[in-house]
C-alpha cells in the first residue's frame, strides 16, 4: 500500500495499490496497513474524534523525501486522511448520523501532485460502487475484499481507519483494471453527485456556482482517464458551455475554450463529433465577445464545410451535450 502523504484539506459544504491493491482479509494484518491506518490513536485524536473529526495518523515515514515513479511514469494515487461525522453534534438531531469521508486523487509524476482533487463520499456511496461492479464483472471482483456494514461502532476510529485503508485500495485496484475502470458505476461514482448539483446550479442560472464543481469533476476525470477519453471530453465541454452561458463569459471562459479546441484537434471518437461544431461556434462567439481574432476557428469551420460536413449547426454546446448526456440542466 503506498504511503499516504499527500496534505489533506477541509472542504467546505458546497465545495466540491499496485495488483491486489484490494486488500485480502490477510492483506489487512500488513505493516503498511498497520501504520497508516490501524495504530493506535493517540488521546489527541480520540478528542478530535469526538468532536466529529477524524484525521490519518501521521506515520513515520510521512516526513521522507518524495520518491518519484521510475522511467518518467506517473502514479495515481487515492488518499483518504479526513473523515467528518454528519450532521455535527447539536444539529439536526433526528438525521441519523454517517461519515463522510474526504478522498483525494492525486496523479504524481517527477514531482508530487500540486493539484490534487477532493470529493467526499459515504460508505453506503463505496459499497454501492463494489455492489455494481461485482454484479456486472463477477470474475474481476472474485475474493476482493471489501469491509463489511456493521450495527454498533461506525463512529470508531479504529473502524474509519480500516475502511479508509480498504477504500483507498478498492479504488486502486478498480483504477488498474481497465474494465472496472471504464464502467458506468465507476464513472457514477467520481462524479454523479458533483455533476448533479452542477446541473441544478445550471438549471437555476447561478453559473458562478456550478462552473467551480465542474472545474474539479474535470480536473478529477482528467487524473483517471486519457486526455480524450468520452467522460473527459463531455464534462470539459459542459464546463466551456457553463462559462458562456451568461452574456458576459466568465473570466475562465477562454482558457477552458483553448484547452477543449486543443483535445478535439486530433480527436477519433465519431461519436463525440457533434460536439465539435456547436464547440467551434461557442469558440468563436467567444472569441468575438473578447476581440480576439476568430480566423482559425473560422477557416476550421469552413474547411468542414468543403467536405460535405453541415457545419450550419442550430444546437447550442448545451444543447448537443444534453444529447449524448442528458442531465437536469434547461437547454
Amino acid at each position: 500500500l503506498p504511503v499516504h502523504a499527500v496534505n489533506a484539506k477541509r472542504l467546505l459544504p458546497h465545495q466540491p495499490s499496485v495488483e491486489g491493491g484490494d486488500p485480502a482479509p490477510d492483506d489487512l494484518d500488513s505493516p503498511a496497513i498497520e501504520a497508516a491506518a490501524l495504530a493506535i490513536p493517540t488521546p489527541e485524536a480520540e478528542r478530535a474524534l469526538q468532536k466529529g473529526i477524524w484525521e490519518r495518523p501521521t506515520s513515520r515515514s510521512a516526513s521522507a523525501p518524495y520518491q518519484a515513479p521510475k522511467d518518467g511514469a506517473t502514479v495515481l494515487r487515492f488518499d483518504i486522511l479526513l473523515a467528518h461525522i454528519m450532521p455535527p453534534d447539536g444539529e439536526d438531531v433526528k438525521i441519523k448520523r454517517y461519515v463522510v469521508y474526504e478522498l483525494t486523487v492525486s496523479q504524481d509524476g517527477e514531482t508530487p501532485d500540486t493539484q490534487p482533487t477532493k470529493i467526499e463520499r459515504r460508505y453506503t456511496d463505496f459499497r454501492e460502487l463494489y455492489l455494481g461492479l461485482k454484479r456486472q464483472h463477477p470474475a474481476e471482483l472474485a475474493n476482493k475484499y471489501f469491509p463489511a456494514k456493521v450495527l454498533m461502532g461506525n463512529f470508531k476510529s479504529e473502524l474509519i481507519g480500516e475502511r479508509s485503508a480498504a477504500f483507498e485500495a478498492f479504488l486502486t485496484y478498480v483504477a488498474g483494471q481497465s474494465k472496472l475502470r471504464d464502467s458506468e458505476d465507476f464513472l457514477r461514482f467520481l462524479q454523479h453527485d458533483e455533476l448533479s448539483r452542477a446541473c441544478q446550479f445550471l438549471d437555476e442560472r447561478r453559473h458562478e456556482n456550478a462552473i467551480p464543481i465542474l472545474e474539479n469533476c474535470f480536473r478529477l476525470l482528467n487524473k483517471i482517464y486519457m486526455n480524450r477519453s468520452r467522460p473527459v471530453l463531455l464534462i470539459l465541454c459542459r464546463l466551456v458551455a457553463a462559462c458562456t452561458s451568461s452574456p458576459v463569459p466568465h473570466h475562465a471562459a477562454e482558457r477552458w475554450a483553448l484547452l477543449a479546441l486543443n483535445r478535439f484537434d486530433t480527436l477519433c471518437d465519431i461519436d463525440l463529433l457533434p460536439l465539435y461544431i456547436p464547440l467551434l461556434h461557442t469558440c468563436a462567439h467567444l472569441w468575438w465577445q473578447r476581440g480576439l481574432d476568430q480566423k482559425l476557428i473560422t477557416d476550421r469551420l469552413t474547411d468542414m464545410s468543403k467536405k460535405g460536413i453541415n457545419t450550419a449547426n442550430t444546437d447550442s454546446l448545451m444543447q448537443a451535450i444534453h444529447k449524448l448526456d442528458p442531465r437536469t440542466e434547461t437547454i
